[in-house]
């Protein structure tokens, strides 16, 4: 093996570590931004807004390392495909980083007030997308296709959450009419994980152009 090659799968590796890590961020971002809902926590919550920069950091650090790969080791092929899907994966992640910090906002913003009700469907989707997130990093570290398309059907139980969360939370709107700027807001938050889901989808479908080459849409 040529000392390039080895030098350009060193900072390949580096490339990959540094998605492994940011992907962790955004799952404990995830979790801890709906857990400071369902507990009332603006303390945890303000810690998810406070460390959102540390998210923005790795994706700068992943565009530095793929722009110097290609720059200096000028890769064809899948070696390309493998460092141009790092730049849209990362950014997938940011944007999930993003909509967790404005799920803790939400949690700031009704701070002292009580929910309207125990969050039970709102902090399930978060598991699905905080699950999602992991297997979707996984099959990008595997490319591994069939894990890929999992995202799909995960994506589908995330969509009917939401459409289910909606239904009842308008229920309480008029109900009761003082709820509506929190029910708003908890609406808000189901779109927001929602949205999760689809980015998580979105880099499952980046595996599949990794590994096959063709654009799959796993969002229909």
């Amino acid at each position: 093996m040529s000392a390039n090659r080895i030098q350009f799968n060193t900072q390949l590796k580096e490339l990959r570590e540094h998605i492994i890590l940011m992907g962790e961020k955004v799952e404990q971002a995830i979790q801890h931004s709906v857990l400071s809902l369902k507990n009332m926590d603006p303390t945890l919550a303000k810690k998810v807004v406070d460390s959102d920069h540390e998210i923005n950091e790795l994706e700068g650090q992943i565009d530095e390392i793929g722009t110097m790969l290609i720059a200096t080791q000028q890769p064809v092929a899948k070696d390309l495909r493998r460092i141009l899907i790092a730049f849209k994966i990362a950014n997938d992640l940011e944007r999930m980083a993003d909509l967790a910090v404005d799920i803790a906002k939400v949690t700031i913003r009704i701070q002292g007030d009580q929910l309207v009700k125990p969050l039970v469907d709102i902090p399930r989707m978060a598991e699905i997308v905080q699950l999602m997130t992991n297997e979707s990093i996984t099959a990008y570290m595997e490319e591994n296709v069939d894990l890929a398309y999992k995202m799909a059907k995960m994506d589908d139980e995330v969509d009917h959450l939401h459409s289910q969360i909606l239904r009842e939370l308008f229920v309480f709107m008029v109900e009761n009419p003082k709820t509506v700027n929190q029910v708003l807001l908890l609406c808000f938050v189901s779109r927001y994980l929602e949205r999760m889901a689809d980015h998580a989808t979105n880099i499952g479908e980046s595996v599949v152009y990794l590994v096959q080459g063709i654009r799959a849409d796993l969002n229909d």
